[in-house]
C-alpha cells in the first residue's frame, strides 16, 4: 500500500471518530445492542462451561466404572452380586489389607423440592460399599459423620444441601416408605458427586426392594495404564457381559448431551439477537455516511479514493462493536459467573448442582463474535458510500 493511500486512510479515519460525538444517539444504540448480544451469548454458554467443568472435576483414570454392556448410564445397568464379586478378583484391582477396592453401587432417584422454587426434583440417592470414599479422590466430611452401615443414615453433597430442602444434618427426609437420618455433608472437589446423596448399599438395596443386585461398580487401579489389563481381564471370564471405562471418560460422556443441548439454544439466540444488532450498526452507519454524504463526495472529488472511505466506515464500525463486546463480556461477567444452579442431567434422568463458568475462552468469543457483526454492519454502508456518484454527493446539503 502506497504511502499516499496510508495517508489517505489516516485522515478520513480521524475525521470520522472525532466526529462520533456529533451521533451519540445512533453510537450509543449501536454499542447497546452489541452488548446486549454478547452478554447474552456469553451468560447461555457459561452454563454449558460450568455444567461441563462439574463433571470434568469428577473422574479418577485410575478409577474404572464398570456398567452392563449395552448400558450408557448407570440408570440403565444391572449387575448381580456374584458379577461384583467376579470384577473384584481380577489381577488389576488394588488390594487394601487384602480386599479389593471396590465399591458396588446402586442408584436411585428421589424427589427433593428445590430451594429457591419448592418445586420436586429429581436428587441422585447412592447406595454405596464402605469403600466408596477411598475411591473418591477428594471426598471429606465437612459437617457431622459418615453414615453407619446397616442403618437408615444418608450423608449428602454439600451443592445437593445447599440446592435442595430438608438434606441439613440432624433432620430426617422421608423417602419410600422410610425415613432417612441426614447425618453428614461432603465435599468432592466440585465434582458431581457433591449433587448426591449416599447410604449404605445394602440399606438402600433393602428399602427399595432391589434385592442383592446393583447398577455399577468402582474398581480402584494401581494406574491409568492398568485400565486396558482390567479390560482384557474381564473380557476374558466367561458370562461376565460388562464393559469397563475410566471414571473421567464415563463422566466426559456424561456431558455430552446437555453441552449440546445449551451451546444449539445459545447460538440460536445469540444468531436471532446478531441480526437485530446488525441492523442496529446498519442504522448507525448509514446514519454516519448520509450525514456525510457531501464531505466524502469533496474528498473522492479531490483525489480519496474508495478504498480509504471503506476503511473509515468499517473502523469506526469496528470501534463501536468492540466497546459494546467489551461492555457484554463484562455484563456477562457480573451478571452470570458463579451462580449456582442445578440442572437435569438427561443420560441420568437426575439433577446435578453447579456454577456457570464464564471462562476467559468465552470472553474473548464474546469479543469476536462482536467485531463479526460490527464488520458486517460496516462493510455495506462503506460499499454504498463508495458506489454513490460524485456529483449526486456535492449536490446533498
Amino acid at each position: 500500500m502506497s504511502n499516499n493511500r496510508v495517508a489517505q486512510i489516516l485522515t478520513i479515519t480521524t475525521m470520522n471518530l472525532q466526529n462520533i460525538s456529533k451521533r451519540k444517539a445512533s453510537s450509543l444504540s449501536a454499542i447497546i445492542g452489541i452488548a446486549c448480544v454478547v452478554a447474552i451469548l456469553v451468560g447461555v454458554l457459561s452454563i454449558r462451561e460450568g455444567f461441563r467443568a462439574t463433571l470434568d472435576r469428577s473422574g479418577a483414570t485410575d478409577v474404572a466404572v464398570v456398567l452392563r454392556v449395552g448400558s450408557d448410564s448407570e440408570m440403565s445397568s444391572g449387575l448381580s452380586y456374584e458379577e461384583t464379586r467376579i470384577i473384584g478378583d481380577a489381577d488389576s484391582v488394588v488390594r487394601e489389607n487384602g480386599l479389593p477396592l471396590v465399591s458396588p453401587e446402586l442408584f436411585v432417584t428421589v424427589d427433593v423440592p428445590l430451594r429457591s422454587t419448592g418445586t420436586p426434583a429429581n436428587v441422585p440417592f447412592r447406595g454405596v460399599a464402605t469403600q466408596a470414599a477411598a475411591l473418591r479422590q477428594n471426598f471429606e466430611i465437612t459437617e457431622g459423620r459418615m453414615f453407619t452401615s446397616g442403618k437408615f443414615e444418608l450423608i449428602a453433597g454439600t451443592s445437593a444441601a445447599r440446592e435442595f430442602s430438608g438434606l441439613s444434618v440432624g433432620n430426617t427426609v422421608h423417602w419410600g416408605t422410610t425415613d432417612w437420618h441426614v447425618v453428614g455433608l461432603f465435599n468432592d472437589g466440585g465434582s458431581v458427586s457433591e449433587s448426591e446423596v449416599w447410604t449404605d448399599v445394602n440399606v438402600l438395596q433393602g428399602a427399595y426392594n432391589r434385592g442383592n443386585t446393583f447398577q455399577s461398580m468402582r474398581v480402584k487401579l494401581g494406574s491409568p495404564e492398568d485400565l486396558a489389563g482390567f479390560k482384557d481381564d474381564l473380557s476374558t471370564i466367561p458370562h461376565l457381559n460388562v464393559r469397563a471405562m475410566s471414571e473421567r471418560e464415563y463422566y466426559s460422556q456424561q456431558s455430552k448431551s446437555v453441552s449440546r443441548i445449551i451451546s444449539s439454544i445459545g447460538y440460536f439466540v445469540a444468531l436471532l439477537m446478531g441480526i437485530g444488532a446488525i441492523f442496529g450498526a446498519l442504522n448507525t452507519m448509514y446514519s454516519a455516511i448520509s450525514n456525510r454524504a457531501r464531505e466524502i463526495a469533496t474528498l473522492r472529488a479531490l483525489g480519496f479514493g474508495g478504498a480509504p472511505v471503506i476503511v473509515s466506515v468499517l473502523t469506526e464500525s469496528m470501534i463501536l462493536g468492540l466497546i459494546g463486546g467489551v461492555a457484554g463480556c463484562a455484563l456477562a461477567y457480573l451478571g452470570f459467573n458463579n451462580i449456582h444452579v442445578s440442572t437435569l442431567n438427561f443420560t441420568s434422568s437426575s439433577q446435578v448442582a453447579f456454577a456457570f463458568s464464564v471462562t476467559p475462552a468465552l470472553l474473548i468469543n464474546g469479543l469476536f463474535y462482536s467485531l463479526i457483526l460490527a464488520f458486517i454492519g460496516g462493510v455495506i454502508p462503506g460499499l454504498k458510500a463508495i458506489r454513490q456518484p460524485i456529483v449526486s454527493g456535492l449536490r446533498q446539503l
